[in-house]
């Protein structure tokens, strides 16, 4: 069981489990495509916390497209079997020794960001995917009263790592920004641009994505082979498709910034120095801070985003990861974890 997966070679392998009770856990253990099921139900002992650690009783669990590259094997988890899963709401259940700041009961959330030593959530140790998992203390959000469990979900990845997007695309107020692709991330920031002041062009080719996109503000949506009536001044790529790079660095005026939130993506084509020539930038997005949480934490509520929320139960992880892939829905799959 690899609950605590080690992180450098020098690493020793702490697990500390309560033997006498165990939990059902969506988990990966071998990579296949996402129409295939790749997660299995299995039955695996309840973690018990060690020191600066915290157990969380999990309630809900967003789906990302990280975790649907990372169970079809478009990247690749450093130990399997995994439990995936890395936008958690839930309460404190458990305490590790040294653990003073959060208290038992509390209600938190867990992010991509396992621990700045370049550890991540359902990839490097267990995530969300299961009833009850473990976090380092000092990564944990505590969360807002004010957001609703099924609200807060999506915006421990989704919404913490496109608002990183939105910085690294350097955007001002009042920008006209283009966003390529519209699920999860997309649909989140478009609200904070519209919060700014910047009006924004949507491009997808989902009809039912592009209406989504209408619907919270942007003031064209259409398809990337097609263009709003005027230049773009920043753009953030979220469809992991290398094409659209090249495509987004054509429209965005001289100067401008392109940034990809993507963890991966297929090969960008060749492109001619004309398209980036003008000092246009482009630019990766990685991951995101725990300061980048605690900043869009507190600017959701103060901007009233609202997430596009479509529930599953947990045994259901494997149809909301293929309707996911497909595009089936707006916004976000949760997973509904606690019983």
């Amino acid at each position: 069981m690899n609950y605590f997966y080690p992180l450098k070679p020098t690493d020793t392998l702490h697990t500390h489990f309560a033997y006498n009770k165990v939990m059902k856990a969506m988990r990966l253990h071998v990579p296949v495509p996402a129409e295939r099921s790749p997660l299995k139900s299995d039955r695996v002992p309840i973690p018990r916390p060690g020191p600066g650690q915290v157990r969380i009783k999990v309630a809900l669990c967003g789906v990302c497209r990280t975790d649907l590259h990372t169970v079809e094997g478009e990247i690749h988890p450093p130990g399997l079997p995994i439990t995936p899963g890395h936008q958690v709401v839930g309460t404190i259940d458990a305490r590790g020794q040294g653990v003073k700041d959060l208290q038992k009961g509390q209600r938190v959330g867990v992010p991509w960001l396992h621990s700045a030593c370049g550890a991540f959530t359902g990839f490097h140790v267990d995530g969300g995917y299961a009833p009850y998992m473990l976090a380092d203390v000092r990564y944990v959000l505590p969360l807002p009263a004010s957001l609703s469990d099924e609200q807060a979900a999506p915006l421990l990845c989704a919404g913490i790592v496109g608002y990183r997007s939105l910085r690294k695309a350097d955007i001002q107020p009042g920008e006209h920004v283009g966003l390529f692709g519209f699920g999860g991330s997309a649909h989140l920031c478009i609200q904070v641009l519209r919060y700014w002041g910047c009006p924004v062009s949507v491009f997808t080719r989902e009809l039912g994505h592009q209406e989504h996109a209408r619907e919270l503000g942007a003031a064209w949506a259409g398809t990337a082979g097609q263009h709003p009536d005027r230049p773009l001044d920043r753009a953030v790529i979220f469809a992991p498709a290398g094409g659209l790079v090249v495509r987004a660095l054509d429209l965005i005026r001289p100067g401008g910034t392109v940034a990809i939130n993507a963890i991966h993506m297929s090969d960008i084509p060749r492109f001619s120095y004309e398209s980036i020539y003008g000092e246009r930038t482009l630019r990766s997005v990685a991951n995101a801070t725990y300061r980048d949480g605690q900043e869009f934490l507190a600017l959701a509520v103060e901007a009233g985003i609202r997430a596009t929320v479509n529930l599953y139960p947990l045994a259901e992880a494997n149809l909301a990861l293929q309707d996911l892939k497909a595009s089936r829905f707006n916004g976000e799959a949760v997973l509904q974890v606690a019983a």
